[in-house]
């Protein structure tokens, strides 16, 4: 069955960076889109960004674009989201999924930005 396990999250200050990974298994990683989805408190979940199959197209919300990059890499099965001029907004529980709509995701990574 589809396992995600999703790492890199943290704390860090306004402006900051961070680099959140997701390794997959238990399904064709390769075939399959991909994508980040977040939640923040209080909120309902967000799709953030999404990559094709060889990873050529991708998209990403209004509210990251231009600071987040989303990339994979098929032979490691593993799933990436680069997170640059972090603002106090992309504080949430970011997730890796299987589905647009974030059904079928991991546990989940902390991202917590504050000074």
């Amino acid at each position: 069955q589809v396992q995600l396990v999703e790492s890199g999250g943290g704390l860090v200050q306004p402006g900051g960076s961070l680099r959140l990974s997701c390794t997959a298994s238990g399904f064709p990683f390769s075939n399959w889109w991909m994508y980040w989805v977040r939640r923040a408190p209080g909120k309902g979940l967000e799709l953030v960004a999404s990559i094709s199959t060889a990873g050529i197209t991708t998209w990403y919300a209004d509210s990251v674009k231009g600071r987040f990059t989303i990339s994979r890499d098929n032979a490691k099965e593993t799933l990436y989201l680069q997170m640059n001029r972090l603002k106090t907004e992309d504080a949430a529980v970011y997730y890796c999924a299987v589905d647009q709509a974030g059904s079928k995701r991991g546990q989940g990574t902390q991202v917590t930005v504050s000074s």
